[in-house]
């Protein structure tokens, strides 16, 4: 380890992400997924890695991957957590063989990820954290994700709510209109 502060940092860092995003969650009403998410964080594979390449403004995993090529804690996490829609690829029928692609998401896992994008946003940027920051983050990063169309617009579609009307009028329509519905 580089920097035993390191070690202190990272896990200061995902332990207020997780607890962030739980909160948000119960607000919704995903209970169960407010107090599983991110526990892959704390498994030796990603929580080393994580302390290894911390820097404190961005992710670790960008960090190894800059460094490395490729972020081995990335793929170990993204395999393993649902509100990635990194996970949902699957092979694609009716293509080419060996043709891989998005798959549709799941509604309380969209969900789930737009909680994690916002508590994300609000860890790395801090005091200067507007509700415009998750959108922006997303929208920088459109055009090279391979994410489901109609995941990808519900996606943009609450982030562009909560850029508009803030966090309260959002987490209270996907908890009172979104979520009943059970599909998008």
């Amino acid at each position: 380890m580089k920097n035993p502060k390191n070690l202190a940092g990272h896990f200061r860092t995902i332990t207020r992400h997780k607890l962030l995003v739980m909160r948000y969650c119960f607000q919704v009403g995903l209970y169960r997924q407010g107090l599983a998410h991110d526990l892959s964080k704390y498994s030796p594979t990603e929580f080393f890695r994580g302390v290894r390449y911390y820097q404190g403004d961005h992710s670790p995993n960008d960090e190894e991957r800059r460094q490395n090529g490729a972020s081995l804690a990335w793929m170990h996490h993204k395999g393993r957590n649902r509100h990635h829609y990194e996970y949902w690829t699957d092979y694609r029928l009716g293509a080419p063989a060996g043709t891989m692609g998005p798959v549709k998401m799941p509604l309380r896992y969209v969900v789930e990820m737009f909680c994690d994008r916002v508590a994300a946003s609000q860890i790395y940027n801090g005091d200067r954290y507007t509700c415009r920051d998750p959108l922006n983050y997303y929208l920088r990063g459109k055009g090279h994700m391979a994410i489901h169309p109609e995941t990808a617009s519900l996606l943009e579609g609450l982030l562009r709510m909560l850029a508009r009307y803030g966090q309260r009028r959002t987490f209270r329509f996907i908890r009172a209109r979104l979520l009943p519905r059970k599909t998008y």
